[in-house]
This record gives C-alpha cells, structure tokens and sequence, in this order.
C-alpha cells in the first residue's frame, strides 16, 4: 500500500459556505492530502466574496450541489451547510457512491440521522461528523488516563462549551442567519454547543447510551435570540455516574472544557494541550501538557482523506462516527423534549 504522502490528493468538493468553519480550509487549499474538485453554494454574493477572499478560481464553483457533484466527480463531500441541509448533501451523495463529512451535529433529529443512517448502509459510505475538540490532544490523554484506570471507577463528568454568543462574536450575517433558527440549525445553544459534551461522554463511555436525559434550557436573551435558546444544562444519567453538560452562548469567554471525576482521582481538561490531575487523595494536583497527535489525526481533512483510503478505520464509538453521533442527536432530541415537559425522558437501550 501507498504511503499517505506517497498516495495521490482525494478529490474532495464542498457542500456550501454559509458555515464560517469552512473558513480554516479556504485559507489551505493547496494540500497535499486533498484536492478540491468543485464547491456548490446557491448565494452567489458569499461565493463571490470568498472567491475574491481566498483567491479561488471561479471555475471551481457552482451555484447546484447536483452539478458540483456530476461535473467533478468527488470522491468525498465536507459539508459546510445549515445542520438542517445535512440530510440533502446525504441524499445527492449516497446514491453516487460520495462519502460526507458534515459540521457538528450530525443532523436536526432523530428522523434526519436515521434517514442518513440508512443511506450510509444501503450505500455503502462513511458519514462522519466533525467537531473542533475531536483534535484536542488533552481529550485524547485524558481518554487514555480512563482506559488506564488512573483515576478509578467513573461517577462523573462535567462538560463546558460555549462562547459569548454568536452575535456577541461577530459570526458572519450569512452563518448568523440559519444558526439562530430552530428549523434550519435544530435549535439554539443546546444544538450549537451541548453537542460537544454529549459526543465526548458518548466516546468515554465507549459507546453506552445514557438511562435518562434531563434539561433545563434558558433564553436570557430573548431581545438577541428571539426564536432559540441561549443556555442549556443537561443531565445524562447511567447506571454508575452522571454526565452534566452545560452549554451557552453566555459564557464571559470561550470555552471548551470538562472535568472528570472518578473514585480515585480527578481530571481537568482546560484546553485543547492542558490537563490538570489528582490521581489519590495523598497526591497534590499535576499538571501536563498533551503531545499533538501525528497525521492525520491532527486535522479533519487529512483524517477524511485518511478513512476515505482505508489508512483509517472508523470504529463505532469514534468521536467522528456516525453511530456515536446518532446517540448525540438522540440526546439533543430528548433534551429538547426534556425542557418541554418538565420531566427525565428515557432513552431506548
């Protein structure tokens, strides 16, 4: 087999551009990894000004996802659209034989992920999902310091993601717009970021579904996010340990960490390098930076190109896969449905 630098680039094409995630790619076209055969985005005016931005050839570009898709002739999607439109770039993939990586969530509900479940099978492709703590080098130590049994027996994680708010941070008007609608983004901060948490507890846990799912969503501005939440706390419960995660678009800063205890010792990721420990109560805390993972588990396209070769194997409680991130929007969905009735809600084992 050919080495991954050895091998020729992937021909990759881009599912919109209203995602401002989209902007780290644009900024590195010329890749070794992957070559981009065509990007689809029907506003013309934000393809024109990334175009001008990010100097792309105007030939690359084509206002139809069906068109991008049978005039280059990809061998994977990275999707940069709503979260509602998700299913759509599943549906003009699957059937063409296309593998599709999406932005988090994986989809808006349950009804939307087991439709991309099914086309994922029937056809035989990867959907994968990515988030920007999958390439924390800290979550991946501190995975390692559980599977080592350091710090005992779990009983509870805590997990932090969130930021000022999108407006508050300046996200583009063309990312604004469909991210504060519960139609097209899902819903609000609980979408946006309690996301995070539920995928990297699902991931710890190897899989296991939580018992009961449990929120308390909050809309402390309603004269900014008239139509969505703003905080979301949550509460996954499992047979031996609770999992809370708390996700806002009103922390002072932003933030992407969780801590987790067990019956020994504690872990505090504060950042994508940093992890503070205690691992015995004689013990005082330490504290270690992670080492960055080598390619291409350092960045979610050389990792998309990687799983599309077969370098890669996608196993399914991966942070990227597509049955850990079912239970993500299975959580979203009963959390949603939590903060309606009032009440836990269980989830089918």
């Amino acid at each position: 087999m050919l080495s991954v630098s050895a091998q020729e680039p992937v021909r990759i094409g881009v599912a919109g551009l209203s995602h401002s995630h989209v902007v780290p790619l644009l900024r590195n076209l010329n890749r070794p990894d992957i070559e981009i055969v065509g990007i689809a985005e029907s506003d013309t005016a934000l393809s024109n000004r990334y175009a001008k931005q990010f100097g792309i050839e105007k030939n690359l570009i084509f206002q139809s996802l069906d068109e991008m898709l049978e005039k280059t002739q990809p061998e994977g999607v990275i999707t940069f659209t709503s979260i509602f439109d998700h299913l759509k770039v599943v549906e003009a993939c699957a059937p063409r034989g296309i593998h599709v990586m999406v932005e988090k969530p994986l989809a808006v509900s349950t009804k939307h992920a087991r439709k991309m479940e099914k086309l994922a099978i029937e056809h035989n492709i990867l959907v994968l999902t990515n988030y920007e703590t999958t390439w924390y080098p800290s979550n991946h130590e501190g995975f390692n310091m559980i599977a080592g049994d350091e710090i005992g027996e779990l009983r509870k994680i805590i997990v932090y993601d969130g930021h000022k708010g999108p407006k508050e941070i300046n996200v583009n008007s063309e990312f604004l717009e469909w991210l504060t609608d519960p139609v097209e983004n899902g819903g609000g901060a609980l979408t946006d970021f309690g996301c995070y948490g539920a995928n990297l507890v699902t991931w710890i846990l190897k899989g296991q579904k939580p018992e009961t799912v449990y929120a308390n969503l909050k809309q402390y501005k309603p004269n900014v996010y008239p139509k969505v939440d703003d905080d979301a706390t949550i509460v996954l419960s499992y047979p031996h340990m609770e999992a809370i995660i708390n996700a806002s678009w009103n922390w002072p800063f932003n933030r992407k960490d969780m801590h987790i205890y067990g019956t020994d010792g504690y872990i505090l990721i504060d950042d994508a390098e940093t992890i503070r420990y205690r691992l015995d109560e004689e013990s005082g805390e330490k504290t270690k930076k992670a080492s960055r993972k080598a390619a291409p588990f350092n960045d979610p396209f050389a990792f998309f190109a990687a799983a599309i070769n077969g370098d890669t194997k996608i196993n399914p409680a991966d942070l990227s896969s597509l049955e850990n991130n079912l239970i993500v929007v299975e959580i979203l969905e009963a959390a949603y449905k939590s903060h309606k009735t009032g009440k836990e809600i269980k989830l089918n084992q």
